[in-house]
């Protein structure tokens, strides 16, 4: 076997070589013989120079969903070892834009003449950046006033974070831009609008990037809205929190569980619809930032620590769980916490499907039944995919 970035299925290519394995090979596209029907011209001028951002900018949007509803397939069969798991993959959520949309852009200050850029693709080399067709455009817009002119802090600034919060308006440019005073820079958080509630983000704290909305009926996989939903639209991560509360089916009755719950996303978003969410996060800018968000709900707590360390020792039986962690996937003692306290409904988020796989074999050789996994197109133009899979004891 032999993996060619940039190819597509079913192309005649020529291709070089340049690294072989005892059972696979890497190699470079070096022509295309004969192009796919969906192949395109990638719009971004950064693409053909070889920049490692987006990789799937030649591929048509139609074609980047089935090849994500593929490598889920393909993961949860080869790894998770399902033998139907055609059955349990739905096709994909996607965007009805796919581009312009990613709120948060991290800038690499080149050490030579302070440019800001970003590194071409397998590589630490560095590529200056003009324009980037996935952010949202006033990540473009600091990008424009500030490119070329960071010489005098490179020594002391290796990096620059650019987040927006594409339905508040606000911005954060982190750290402080002193030289540029006409950026507004240093901000100590932003607020970003999540179906209706707000949530502030200071600059350590992770939260979702897909959240430019647009004008979308809710999907048929979803059975109603549980939350009140935005008069502008959704985005994709107004989706998957939908998806998450619908797959949960929440009681009034419930204790819920977030497990890895950064800044208090889901746990606060189902707080209204439950007797109680705790939520569990390890990275104190988090938690600080869950307990403001959680300042008006009084149903809902935190608690600073690994999901590995506090899950066994919750001083509640949760009848339901969220789980959302990195892309490692959860630890060995979350899945056997989960087995031992056996809370009715798992909804499992990932942004890996290989891991997601092989967490989901375990918990369903320890008695839970996987319903479905459902896909959605969280990062368009990249051959990242989140998804959201449903289990029940």
């Amino acid at each position: 076997m032999v993996f060619v970035p940039r190819g597509l299925p079913g192309e005649l290519v020529r291709v070089q070589v340049v690294e072989e394995r005892r059972d696979f090979a890497r190699g470079e596209l070096v022509t295309v013989l004969r192009g796919a029907a969906q192949r395109i011209d990638p719009p971004c001028a950064h693409y053909a120079e070889g920049c490692g951002g987006c990789s799937w900018q030649h591929a048509d949007y139609s074609l980047q969903l089935q090849l994500k509803q593929a490598i889920v397939v393909d993961q949860l069969g080869r790894i998770g070892h399902f033998p139907y798991a055609e059955e349990l993959v739905r096709p994909p959520l996607g965007m009805l834009e796919p581009w312009h949309y990613r709120n948060q852009a991290r800038f690499t200050v080149g050490r030579r003449f302070g440019e800001l850029c970003f590194t071409h693709r397998g590589s630490h080399r560095l590529l200056r950046i003009e324009q980037c067709w996935i952010v949202h455009p006033s990540i473009d817009a600091v990008l424009r006033v500030a490119q070329g002119r960071l010489a005098d802090i490179q020594r002391h600034i290796h990096q620059i974070s650019v987040r927006v919060g594409a339905n508040t308006g606000e911005l954060l440019i982190s750290p402080a831009l002193p030289e540029i005073p006409e950026l507004e820079s240093g901000q100590p958080h932003l607020e970003e609008e999540l179906l209706g509630r707000r949530f502030r983000l200071q600059p350590p704290s992770f939260f979702q990037v897909n959240t430019r909305r647009e004008q979308r009926d809710l999907p048929s996989g979803i059975q109603r809205a549980w939350l009140p939903l935005p008069a502008n639209g959704l985005s994709m991560a107004d989706l998957l929190a939908l998806l998450v509360v619908d797959r949960l089916s929440p009681d009034p009755a419930d204790v819920v569980v977030d497990a890895y719950s950064g800044v208090g996303t889901f746990a606060l978003l189902l707080a209204p619809l439950v007797r109680e969410t705790v939520g569990i996060e390890e990275a104190r800018s988090a938690i600080r930032d869950a307990e403001h968000n959680a300042r008006d709900v009084p149903n809902v707590r935190f608690v600073e620590a690994t999901t590995e360390a506090a899950l066994p020792s919750l001083s509640v039986r949760p009848s339901a769980v969220v789980l959302d962690p990195a892309r490692a996937g959860c630890h060995p003692e979350v899945l056997r916490a989960l087995l031992a306290t056996r809370p009715a409904r798992i909804v499992y988020v990932s942004c890996d499907p290989s891991t997601l796989a092989r967490d989901l074999r375990v918990l369903v050789d320890g008695g839970y039944t996987l319903h479905e996994v459902q896909p959605l197109d969280m990062f368009p133009q990249t051959y990242h995919v989140e998804c959201v899979a449903l289990l029940t004891a």
